[in-house]
């Protein structure tokens, strides 16, 4: 049932996107240098591809978790439809 306040009370799973981050990072770096290592530079270019994503998300999430749970956006930046 909608109460209303899911915004107020909304917690996010950051914490658990970081660490599946990490361990993403690591079996994609893992398979990058396998790869890479055994000829393989098709599948090398796949998961040096995957691993530029995984960095990408790894930098978003600590950005955000840094902002602080009370984060609030400017007045510059228009309210969610």
């Amino acid at each position: 049932m909608r109460t209303g306040n899911e915004p107020i009370t909304a917690r996010s799973a950051l914490r658990m996107r970081f660490w599946l981050s990490v361990w993403g990072l690591l079996w994609t770096a893992a398979g990058t240098s396998a790869f890479a290592a055994a000829g393989q530079t098709g599948w090398s270019i796949v998961c040096g591809v995957l691993l530029a994503i995984v960095v990408t998300n790894l930098v978003v999430v600590v950005h955000r978790i840094r902002q602080g749970p009370r984060y609030q956006p400017g007045r510059d930046v228009p309210p969610s439809p």
